[in-house]
């Protein structure tokens, strides 16, 4: 898959409608889900022999017992101490159900990270704990079965899920019409020298994904303007729009860090940032349009956006 649905960008309630519909799938159509609150360690159950769980040829079969552990951090893993506490308040209900006779099966479904190394770690805790069979499946396993059940993503709209990168636009949209404005002689042009230090511009694209095709032809043709906007932003006289380019970069490189993940290609992060930038009321914006994309092709090409190979 191309790409992850963010599911950080889910309430509780809808992961859990997420993980009901997987477990209907993958466990079956007698998939019992309970109403939010308190749920005694429990967000749905099934009883019956799964449909594929853990395999079809050898599936799982008794009562199962299937929590949903939903976080909004965009980088929550597994083996965080939080998740470290959940589990063993977790173990505590689970030994509550299998005393009274309610349990043969464990699932947990979490949005955190899961590395090959922690999963196993995770299972054994769970079974010396409590003495269950049980399995824990994180955001990769979520997104595999997303791809490989698309109608699941199409009944819960997920697609909504994938926001445009925001961040506070007015600054670069004064930066593009002032600079629209200035005229630079062909001496001036000439004279400047670029001393920026940085992996070439061939590495940056394969480290940030960005395509042969959108470089060769859409990138490319911000070139000739490069040096004019490096002669504007050091040019004293624009000190307060070099302010605003700074804090531009920043927000947007913070967006695009937490962002990432959302998009295939890098070309289609400047394409969002284009389209979110862009303000239809700004008539000067508008006329000067192609200028906003060379600001941020600028700022690729700078290294003041996505990555840049250590430097």
């Amino acid at each position: 898959m191309n790409f992850k649905y963010p599911l950080y960008n889910l309430n509780d309630e809808e992961f859990e409608k997420l993980v009901a519909l997987i477990c209907n799938k993958i466990l079956g159509t007698g998939t019992i889900v309970f109403s939010a609150g308190k749920d005694g360690g429990r967000d749905a159950k099934f009883t019956g022999t799964a449909n594929r769980y853990p395999s079809e040829a050898s599936p799982w079969s008794g009562r199962f017992i299937i929590q949903a552990k939903h976080t909004i951090k965009p980088v929550a893993s597994c083996s965080d101490s939080e998740f470290e506490t959940i589990l063993r308040k977790e173990c505590i209900s689970i030994r509550n159900l299998k005393n009274s006779g309610k349990i043969d099966y464990y699932l947990m479904f979490t949005n955190r990270k899961l590395s090959g190394l922690q999963d196993p770690k995770i299972e054994d805790f769970v079974s010396e704990t409590v003495g269950v069979p049980n399995s824990l499946i994180g955001d990769e396993t979520i997104q595999l079965w997303l791809e490989i059940n698309p109608q699941i993503a199409k009944i819960l709209n997920l697609s909504r899920l994938f926001l445009p990168i925001t961040f506070y636009e007015k600054d670069l949209q004064d930066i593009v019409v002032a600079f629209s404005e200035v005229k630079f002689s062909n001496a001036e042009l000439m004279a400047k020298k670029n001393a920026l230090k940085r992996i070439s511009i061939e590495e940056k694209n394969m480290l940030n994904k960005l395509s042969k095709d959108y470089f060769d032809e859409v990138f490319k043709k911000s070139y000739s303007d490069f040096n004019r906007i490096s002669l504007f932003l050091e040019d004293p006289v624009n000190y307060e729009y070099k302010l605003k380019y700074e804090n531009t970069v920043n927000d947007i490189q913070e967006e695009i860090i937490l962002n990432r993940d959302n998009y295939a290609l890098f070309d289609q992060v400047l394409n969002d940032l284009y389209k979110s930038t862009l303000d239809n009321n700004n008539g000067k914006l508008l006329l000067n349009r192609n200028l906003l994309r060379v600001f941020l092709h600028y700022m690729y090409y700078n290294c003041d956006i996505g990555k840049n190979g250590g430097t």
